[in-house]
């Protein structure tokens, strides 16, 4: 090959080379993004599946716990926050359905100490779908903070970064759940 030849294939073959990764980076950036969105979308179902049957538990238990009408309306307004927060976008959503799991572990620690309540069938059957309820929730919480974490390293991450800003790739954000709702909750009954 000639010293002609070697510049004409650097000259055509540099910037095919360029635009192919650059072709890869922004693929690579979309399909981190999409998954990002799937997995909130499961996050969503479980969601909505929770406010729709929170409002049933409180109906079937307000008789029994007629002495903590503070706690219902507690949970019910964490509800309708939370239902209203989807409007205003992922970290609002976040943000409200993390303070109505803390109102609702509140909820479930106050109604162990009714066994009246908890020999109710109609009771035990909610909980038991609000259980298994939360249970996908955290689930899909965790498949949702899995992909946040590499759709967030690929935007974060060099030569990404690069395409990322070009083509505003933003970071997701992570649904976490607040500390006060990671901790044992503590009744006192006197």
């Amino acid at each position: 090959m000639s010293g002609v030849t070697i510049v004409v294939l650097l000259i055509i073959g540099l910037p095919v080379a360029v635009g192919l990764v650059i072709v890869l980076l922004y693929n690579k950036l979309v399909s981190l993004k999409n998954q990002v969105e799937a997995a909130w979308s499961q996050i969503d179902v479980q969601l909505r599946r929770r406010s729709d049957l929170i409002p049933n538990l409180v109906e079937v238990v307000k008789h029994y716990l007629s002495y903590e009408q503070e706690t219902l309306t507690k949970v019910i307004e964490a509800r309708n926050h939370a239902v209203a927060a989807r409007e205003q976008g992922r970290a609002a959503t976040i943000a409200a359905e993390s303070a109505l799991t803390a109102a609702m572990g509140k909820f479930f620690a106050l109604a162990e100490a009714y066994p009246e309540l908890q020999s109710n069938q109609n009771v035990a059957s909610l909980q038991e779908e609000l259980a298994t309820t939360e249970n996908k929730i955290a689930f899909a919480r965790q498949h949702y903070n899995d992909s946040t974490m590499s759709l967030n390293t690929a935007v974060e991450t060099f030569p990404s970064n690069i395409i990322a800003t070009r083509f505003n790739f933003p970071k997701a954000v992570y649904f976490e759940v607040p500390e006060e709702a990671r901790q044992p909750v503590k009744v006192d009954l006197r």
